[in-house]
């Protein structure tokens, strides 16, 4: 996790394909605010859904910090964190 995000990764047992999940409380804003970070979320994990292993669980939390970011700040932080997990 980070300022920004905290992410979860688990494996399933099933060898489908690896799902993503976001969740965003009211502390990161209002519903626009949330759904616009949602948004640049599901971006930036649909670039990077190929390198996670098959049947993979990930699920991104935005942190209240995220409504105020940049989405290269974002970007950044998902892929630090995506990086953990996955290593």
């Amino acid at each position: 996790g980070g300022p920004l995000l905290t992410v979860h990764l688990a494996s399933s047992t099933e060898n489908d394909a690896a799902r993503v999940g976001f969740v965003t409380s009211k502390a990161v804003g209002s519903a626009v605010v949330r759904n616009h970070v949602k948004r640049r979320l599901r971006e930036l994990a649909r670039t990077d859904l190929p390198e996670l292993p098959s049947g993979a669980r990930l699920v991104v939390r935005a942190q209240p910090a995220a409504g105020t970011s940049s989405y290269a700040e974002l970007r950044g932080e998902f892929r630090r964190c995506l990086d953990r997990v996955l290593s």
